[in-house]
């Protein structure tokens, strides 16, 4: 276990804007920061960083919370793993206390693959360096192609030994089990034996953004022709080829300082430009751009240029992916290189500064450059042509942006000499057109449902309750004699605001109003909430806002009130996120508009009076309502009882009535107090 004062010190050194900035691309705001999401793909910024409350609030998914907590949401970590990682990162030495061997064996097999992977890079970069076949084989390669020391270094390049098992015994040797190397596709195993995945390779450690190695990409330097030139590792819990691009641990900074990526093919092409002094640079690692690579762009720029080789071939593949940018709202250049040269060859071919200036000077805009391009290829031919233009306008198409679509579909007029209205009546069949598809699929997705939930075993009379929204108001009329069947969310919606309102204002002095008291004494309105709670023998009962409560009640014995720091060490993330939630408003009015105007908008801390006792006298009632339907279900077994000539059910049909009458006049002074009459 890690010590309470190392967690403190772990999260008062973390500085949660550089944290979170590994992740987001950060641009100031007010006394904050604002980015775009890395929880959800969104294309306006809602994630908030609060540097000066240490927090850190996304409004698209409603998460929130810590430094700690944001590690946990993005990496999937425990509360321990997530304390680590930031310590490492903070030179904080972590002694922890003795743990048992049941907490031994709660290690995460995440931690574990992770170990696995750093041994198994830090093995293949010595086997590089330091074994004969490796300077021989490897090293000699990266030496022959203008690799320098520094560069593999950098890269953290290794090589694995042309031998069947040289690294899985080196792995065993070491103490780690064969079932890791396994499971991140290190070996493979046939007849009850192991053997190397990349044996004789030279090898590219992949990292995530953070700079973890979680798979490896390995190049043969057979001349084989049947022999694969490039492996990946398979899929793994740390590794999915889709959302990782290789270099975007060593580009973040030059990306951001630039306010633009460099897309490239493959490794080498990657590792050549950073050699170059070209940084902002990162490789799809030769397989096909996807949409969640696309999101780890956003995060940093929204401006990207896609690096070609002269080979047409490939332009025409690549044209293919582009599509993708446009639609997530990047703004895209291309720059071709000679015929015969990519990225990594021009490089090793030209100074850095002529390097630089041909990727500065021949930037063309994506969709200029696709017509010259098919306007070159269609030349007279009109089926040619007709499909060119299709081509075209379906990438004009996918632009989110109206004026930027519309930019492009006068240029495309001009360059077709075609009118635009034409072209963008096709514009607009293509996007009916992809509509309809989506709702087609969205109703194949519903129908699929509905198909199981037919097939599940729930009753048929099976009631569904109605969604209530955060933004239901608990005070509407209707919410003042609900179903039994609601009750439950309804008094959740209680509780949550009222324990929102103690997050809020739970230090403020508060002076009940009416009170009865000649000088009624002001005491802090969180400590007031829990005395009258327990005046009336309220529980918070909703299980995640009854450990926020808790917390309050522990601070309330010593007569304090929890500051916002207590709940940020709570290792629960859904604590955290809806804390962060109730304190962190995404809308502020103006102190300025309200000097101007003379218009002062109400605030709900001159209002915590009658917003308590609203929610008290809605406690009451829901607790009255639940008092009655347990009495009905009474009444209606005695009723049966004295169907079936049972007397003595008679006496207590005249008790639970009585009772009943009671609650109906105990609910009828609720209602009132609302000037609502509610009959019974």
């Amino acid at each position: 276990m890690i010590p309470a004062e190392t967690v403190d010190l772990v999260l008062h050194t973390a500085v949660i804007e550089d944290v979170v900035g590994d992740y987001v691309e950060l641009k100031k705001s007010g006394s904050g920061f604002r980015g775009l999401s890395p929880f959800t793909n969104e294309k306006t910024p809602s994630f908030y960083v609060l540097p000066e409350k240490g927090i850190f609030k996304c409004f698209s998914s409603d998460k929130g919370g810590s430094v700690v907590t944001f590690l946990m949401e993005l990496e999937k970590l425990s509360f321990p793993q997530a304390i680590k990682q930031l310590a490492e990162r903070y030179g904080i030495e972590i002694e922890e206390k003795e743990i048992s061997p049941e907490q031994q064996q709660e290690r995460t097999e995440r931690e574990s693959l992770l170990a696995v992977n750093a041994w198994a890079q830090g093995w293949l970069t010595q086997q590089l360096h330091d074994s004969k076949e490796g300077q021989a084989i490897g090293l000699s390669y990266f030496e022959s192609r203008g690799f320098r020391a520094d560069t593999l270094k950098t890269f953290k390049i290794g090589y694995c030994p042309d031998s069947w098992d040289a690294m899985s015994t080196a792995a065993s040797d070491a103490g780690y089990q064969l079932e890791r190397l396994l499971a991140l596709g290190l070996a493979k195993e046939k007849d009850g034996k192991p053997w190397d995945f990349f044996k004789g390779r030279v090898m590219f450690p992949i990292r995530d953004v953070t700079g973890r190695t979680i798979a490896f990409g390995g190049r043969t330097l057979s001349t084989e022709k049947k022999v694969a030139k490039y492996f990946n590792s398979p899929e793994s819990p740390l590794y999915h080829k889709g959302d990782v691009l290789f270099g975007l641990h060593l580009a973040k900074p030059a990306i951001t300082k630039e306010d633009r990526v460099l897309l490239v093919e493959g490794y080498t092409d990657v590792m050549a430009l950073h050699q170059a002094g070209i940084e902002h640079v990162v490789s799809s690692s030769g397989t096909a751009l996807t949409v969640n690579q696309i999101k780890l762009i956003r995060r940093y720029t929204k401006n990207i240029t896609v690096l070609f080789d002269g080979d047409a071939a490939g332009i025409r593949a690549s044209l293919r992916g582009i599509d993708l940018l446009l639609a997530e709202g990047l703004n895209v250049h291309v720059v071709l290189f000679p015929d015969g040269d990519d990225p990594d060859s021009y490089s090793k071919k030209v100074p850095s500064e002529t390097l630089r200036a041909h990727i500065a000077d021949e930037a063309k805009d994506f969709v200029a450059f696709k017509l010259n391009l098919l306007t070159q290829e269609a030349a007279d031919d009109p089926v040619k042509r007709s499909e060119m233009i299709h081509s075209i306008l379906g990438s004009v198409s996918v632009i989110p942006d109206a004026i930027q679509q519309g930019v492009y579909l006068k240029l495309a007029a001009e360059e077709l000499g075609m009118s635009e209205d034409v072209l963008q009546s096709e514009i607009n069949k293509i996007i009916r057109s992809r509509l309809v598809e989506e709702q087609k699929a969205e109703k194949r997705e519903e129908f699929r449902k509905q198909r199981e939930r037919a097939d599940s075993s729930a009753p048929p009379d099976l009631h569904v309750p109605p969604d209530w929204s955060d933004a239901q108001d608990p005070l509407d009329e209707n919410s003042l004699d609900l179903p039994l069947r609601d009750a439950e969310r309804h008094r959740t919606i209680i509780e949550r605001d009222l324990v929102r309102r103690m997050l809020r204002f739970g230090s403020v002095p508060f002076t009940p109003q009416n009170s009865g008291e000649e000088e009624p004494v002001a005491l802090a309105f969180a400590h007031y909430v829990i005395e009258y709670m327990e005046s009336l023998n309220f529980e918070v009962k909703d299980a995640l806002l009854a450990k926020i409560y808790a917390v309050f009640m522990e601070h309330h014995e010593r007569e304090l009130v929890p500051e916002l720091d207590a709940f940020m060490k709570h290792p629960d993330p859904e604590i955290q996120a809806f804390v962060v939630g109730a304190v962190v408003d995404k809308y502020e009015v103006s102190k300025r508009w309200e000097e101007v105007h003379q218009i002062y908008a109400a605030r709900e801390e001159d209002l915590l009076n009658k917003a308590l006792m609203d929610s008290l006298h809605l406690l009451k009632l829901n607790d009255n309502r639940q008092e009655i339907a347990g009495l009905q279900e009474q009444l209606t077994a005695l009723a049966t009882a004295i169907d079936n000539g049972e007397e003595s059910a008679i006496a207590g049909m005249r008790e639970l009535l009585i009772k009943r009458k009671e609650l109906d006049e105990q609910k009828r002074k609720i209602t009132t107090y609302f000037g609502t009459a509610i009959l019974p």
